[in-house]
């Protein structure tokens, strides 16, 4: 089973991952990109330098 990754922001359970480039972390709700907010659990995209992948939490 895969390690459950907190926000880098808070603490709390990240529902993902976003990079841009030259920053990147695990993140929450509240601290998550809009563009990663809008993805469904599960889903990833990448552009770019850009990445973003929601967690399926279904799995964790």
């Amino acid at each position: 089973m895969a390690e459950k990754q907190r926000c880098e922001h808070c603490g709390r359970a990240a529902i993902g991952f976003q990079s841009f480039g030259c920053c990147s972390a695990y993140v929450c709700a509240d601290h998550a990109d809009s563009l990663l907010l809008a993805l469904k659990p599960g889903e990833k995209q990448a552009f770019g330098e850009c990445y973003l992948e929601r967690f399926d939490m279904a799995d964790r």
